[in-house]
């Protein structure tokens, strides 16, 4: 047993086991300090060590003996406990310098029969007492049960180990259609993989030699869930505790938006309040508030320095906090995205996703888009990626600037948006925004999701929201991506004045700044007159048909051409028109759409039981018009 330990802690054996050691041992005090090691090799404990393991509490407790206290080496944990650690431990201080004086006994609840003392100096006080938090214990009587009532599994090994997929025999495969269906995922499999499954670290390769200052802020980190599978959530919790320093993890907040199922109210505080004594609080709103709104709750719940706002479908790769948090730590002011990666919702495989900036279209619909040029030419993966707005299911901010800033609107529904006016608000108003590749988390993209069928007129609402009050000028391409008139557009968006008296009271800056500086690559039509539900008709007299396009990386809208020749128009690439006339049109409303290059008519030729051409002929008179326009 104590040669099991002895390797365990001198020589690391372990991939990422922590390793104690002391060091400056002085006349009146030392140092002891933990050190994250891999298999390059650790240093011994010097002096004694008495180890105590709860798994009632998931916690062990430890105390190193200087040179001089004059205690015999000692090891008092039970052989049944200290074979059930494993390699996800990690290291914590707690309560600062704390030992025992010379005399006092030791016993198998902890050092000094239970007492604690805090010492200033002292001949013999070589020690300081420290805790490790035991993440899952899955051998244990206690912890195995706990999970095994749930219908659910611990440990590292077993189906999906890895991230690799996951299968279901034939009869199970029966079996998981109806939960597939009812969460978006299959959540009959997830109950087969472990809580402490181990997933693929896709960090570059120079991440995992940086080093990181032991002092950084403490994170609360805060998962959102509505209806979610039970697994799912404690899976996220699990990896989470796993694969956060205990130095650093403050608390796990769960906000439950108002949730149906039994098995996400009893069951859950039992298992959680059971497993994770004092460290993770559950939150639940009275009625369903919607993903924007849970969030501020958990926000006014979390008393950590920074706040990490994730949904509850999550999976933690190790070493994702350090560099969020230093990050923070050098700036308060920037709101750091971890690289997201993706579970897959049929077999839990997790994939790499490519690193990427975040943006998104007029719509303020969020997307995937290419990190910019600058970040491509200084070749360092590595580096972290400025990014207008964010996916939005993981985020993490310093909490103080979080509240200084608004939170998110509030007058949002549901959900949609207000990842877009984060972003935005962020960068005008004296922040920033960035992805980090050396931080990555593993996300569910849900086939179905929990909220009302109605999700589109939500995001179109608060898309509303965001263009009225931050977007300038710029508000019209909002209106014109979802085909609304800027005047009475027939949706009731709430008061705004609130959150235009924050921006003022913020001295932010304006959104052609926004768009010169941070996102150059959006497209910009401030040339529009008018827009329907397919066409725009612009001041150089192009006719485009389609949706508005994004950024100017990808395709936009083609112009409707006359080529002179063939009697049905063309959409073509408008810089691909060799003849800049045949691309115009004169056109005003309830009049003709007229080539300059040509003079014929764009008219509508009814061919009766054939149906309705569009086609270019003589003007014969037809009158046409867009549905909006702007002033």
């Amino acid at each position: 047993m104590w040669e099991w330990a002895a390797a365990a802690w001198g020589e690391a054996e372990w991939p990422g086991f922590p390793s104690l050691r002391q060091e400056g041992c002085h006349s009146s005090r030392c140092a002891a300090y933990v050190q994250e090691r891999g298999r390059e090799g650790g240093d011994s404990v010097q002096g004694a060590t008495d180890f105590s393991a709860s798994p009632a509490s998931g916690r062990l407790s430890l105390c190193p003996f200087g040179r001089n206290s004059g205690t015999r080496p000692l090891l008092v944990a039970g052989e049944a406990e200290m074979a059930s650690l494993g390699p996800g431990m990690r290291l914590g201080w707690a309560d600062g310098e704390l030992g025992c004086l010379p005399g006092e006994s030791i016993t198998t609840s902890g050092c000094c029969q239970g007492r604690r003392r805090r010492i200033q100096t002292h001949p013999w006080a070589c020690l300081r007492w420290c805790e490790l938090r035991v993440p899952q214990i899955p051998d244990t009587g206690v912890s195995k049960g706990l999970s095994k009532s749930l219908g659910l599994i611990e440990g590292y090994g077993g189906r999906g180990k890895g991230g690799l997929p996951a299968t279901l025999s034939p009869a199970e495969e029966e079996k998981a259609k109806g939960p597939h269906e009812k969460y978006g995922y299959n959540s009959y499999l997830s109950e087969k993989i472990s809580l402490d499954r181990s997933i693929p670290d896709y960090r570059p390769t120079k991440c995992k030699e940086l080093k990181y200052s032991k002092e950084l802020p403490q994170i609360s980190i805060i998962f959102i869930f509505v209806n979610e599978a039970l697994s799912v959530i404690l899976r996220s919790v699990h990896s989470a505790v796993n694969h956060t320093p205990t130095h650093l993890l403050k608390e796990i907040i769960l906000v439950d938006d108002n949730s149906d199922e039994e098995e996400l109210k009893a069951p859950l505080e039992e298992y959680v309040q059971k497993r994770y004594p004092g460290l993770v609080k559950v939150v639940r709103n009275q009625k369903r508030e919607g993903l924007i709104r849970a969030r501020i709750e958990g926000w006014k719940a979390a008393t950590g320095q920074v706040t990490g706002f994730f949904d509850a479908h999550v999976e933690f790769t190790a070493g994702w906090a350090e560099p969020v948090l230093s990050r923070i730590q050098e700036n308060r002011k920037r709101v750091i995205l971890p690289s997201i990666d993706n579970i897959k919702q049929d077999t839990f495989e997790v994939q790499r996703y490519e690193n990427s900036a975040h943006g998104y279209s007029w719509e303020l619909w969020c997307m995937y888009i290419s990190p910019p040029k600058d970040w491509w030419d200084a070749g360092d993966p590595s580096l972290p990626i400025r990014t207008p707005a964010m996916i939005g299911c993981s985020f993490v901010v310093n909490r103080k600037f979080f509240g200084e800033i608004g939170l998110l609107d509030p007058g949002m529904d549901v959900y949609g948006g207000e990842n877009i006016e984060l972003g935005i608000k962020v960068w005008l108003c004296g922040g920033s925004m960035e992805v980090l590749p050396c931080s990555r988390v593993a996300h569910i993209e849900r086939k179905k999701k929990p909220y009302n069928s109605n999700i589109g007129f939500y995001t179109k609402r608060n898309a509303l929201r965001v263009a009225e009050v931050w977007m300038d000028d710029y508000k019209s391409h909002v209106y014109i991506a979802w085909n609304l008139p800027l005047e009475n557009p027939g949706i009731d968006i709430g008061d705004v004045s609130e959150r235009r008296a924050l921006r003022k009271s913020l001295k932010c800056k304006n959104f052609q700044w926004y768009l010169d500086h941070v996102y150059p690559e959006m497209r910009r039509y401030n040339n529009t007159i008018a827009y329907g539900e397919l066409a725009r008709y612009t001041k150089e007299g192009f006719l485009h048909l389609g949706a508005l396009g994004t950024t100017t990386l990808l395709p936009d809208t083609r112009c409707l051409v006359d080529n002179s020749k063939s009697r049905l128009p063309q959409l073509l690439d408008c810089d691909k028109v060799k003849s800049s006339l045949y691309k115009r049109w004169n056109f005003i409303q309830n009049g003709a759409i007229m080539n300059k290059g040509t003079g014929r008519c764009l008219e509508v030729e009814n061919r009766g039981l054939a149906g309705i051409d569009l086609i270019l002929r003589s003007c014969t008179g037809q009158r046409w018009t867009i549905k909006n326009s702007i002033k």
